[in-house]
């Protein structure tokens, strides 16, 4: 059972005891993802992440903060999403004191100095390369282009070329000084801990003064991004992203959709797969997910095709949805997608990061950590109604959009296989 306290600065702290593991994860997440830029900062939340490991009053620079680390077998990274970024350590549990002292240092105390700054961005360029030729990363950030259109939670949360190439020391300084904020970071311990302990750790190493975080991102707006997005490039396979706009994380069927994207594509049993790839060997990769924030979401399809035979790949996926959503789903293959879904979350948990990020996650989003018995009960819960009804809300031929990769130069020749 998670524990919590909150601090009178505001800052949150969760803890859960794992038992069978030496081991603990220290978790801090900060809402301070990519959905809080405007267009002049575009990238900036990526960046600071970056800056944070290169130097703070103990620990100065990358060599200590790794050495820190590394001497005593820990493991640590850091992301950034579109609502929150994330830094983390995981170590043996008597150790955990190092984990808190180099997170704190870092998040509390780093100097953001411009001779840092001016050797990071060449670093971030390359990433920002790295990506554009790694289609399969790109062609996730395409497809949510379609659906979110030109505003925040349409943007990849690598930035701009222009953002990477001039953001400077004051900069950073104003990002953190409004966003990363006592009341807006969530520090999350679990594993080998006792709450007490915890409580001592954070007292000790992340004092903070109260304050409040200086605004939110934008509600998302309207913005439709096209049906199309096509981006020509020689490549020996094409990749696509099918799909449709989706829910929020909060929404009521969040855990159907969930299991609908299973049934359809979540594994090598899945609809997809068997029908698209084994039967008919149009696809190397396929599969089916959700991307959920707290306002809006995305149901999609992603797979690497044959170049030459891109339409019947395309083709096929669209009848698997029109199968779904005609026919229905038998109570057999729900239940499956139930257990299916089920043993991931358990096999997930096994490993203290994830479960740290789990009740991150939730505390920070959605007002309170939640356990994983109230996650596998709503699963439990979803009906072959319930998927009936999902589907024929989502699936919709004129809500349907399609992202590719690859050498073609027409795109209006993939709008017209977006038929059921």
């Amino acid at each position: 059972m998670f524990r919590k306290t909150t601090f009178q600065s505001g800052l949150r702290l969760v803890t859960e005891k794992l038992e069978g593991t030496k081991a603990v994860t220290v978790l801090v997440l900060v809402g301070a993802g990519s959905r809080y830029e405007n267009q002049k900062i575009r990238g900036i939340s990526h960046f600071l992440e970056h800056m944070f490991f290169k130097g703070a009053e103990k620990f100065k620079n990358t060599k200590e903060v790794s050495e820190a680390i590394d001497s005593v077998g820990g493991e640590f990274n850091a992301f950034t999403g579109k609502e929150y970024a994330g830094y983390y350590v995981k170590v043996a549990s008597e150790n955990i004191e190092i984990a808190c002292d180099v997170l704190s240092d870092m998040l509390l105390n780093s100097k953001f100095a411009q001779e840092e700054i001016e050797k990071e961005r060449g670093v971030i360029l390359e990433e920002y390369n790295m990506y554009q030729d790694t289609p399969t990363y790109q062609i996730g950030w395409n497809f949510e282009q379609l659906v979110f259109g030109d505003q925040p939670l349409g943007w990849d949360q690598i930035g701009t070329k222009e953002l990477i190439t001039s953001v400077m020391h004051e900069d950073f300084v104003k990002y953190k000084q409004e966003l990363y904020t006592p009341d807006n970071i969530v520090v999350v311990i679990a594993g080998n801990v006792d709450h007490k302990n915890a409580v001592e750790f954070v007292e000790k190493y992340f004092r903070m003064e109260e304050s409040k975080k200086k605004y939110d991102f934008d509600a998302l707006l309207n913005k439709n991004g096209g049906t199309v997005n096509l981006t020509e490039k020689k490549t020996e396979q094409a990749h696509v992203a099918v799909g449709f706009p989706s829910y929020p994380e909060g929404h009521k069927d969040h855990w159907g959709v969930k299991l609908l994207s299973v049934i359809l594509g979540g594994n090598m049993s899945s609809r997809m797969f068997l029908g698209v790839r084994e039967a008919k060997g149009l696809a190397y990769y396929i599969h089916t997910s959700t991307d959920n924030y707290t306002d809006g979401g995305a149901f999609v399809t992603n797979a690497g095709v044959d170049l030459k035979r891109i339409d019947e790949a395309v083709s096929g996926i669209v009848e698997e949805y029109r199968k779904v959503k005609d026919e229905g789903v038998p109570v057999s293959e729900l239940n499956k997608a139930k257990s299916y879904l089920k043993g991931k979350i358990v096999l997930g948990l096994e490993d203290s990061e994830e479960y740290a990020h789990l009740l991150g996650k939730y505390e920070l989003l959605r007002g309170g950590a939640k356990e994983p018995a109230e996650l596998t009960k709503a699963i439990d819960a979803v009906t072959v109604d319930d998927i009936k009804r999902i589907s024929k809300d989502l699936l919709v031929e004129k809500k349907m959009k399609i992202a590719v990769i690859g050498p073609y130069g027409e795109a209006e020749r993939f709008k017209d296989l977006l038929k059921f």
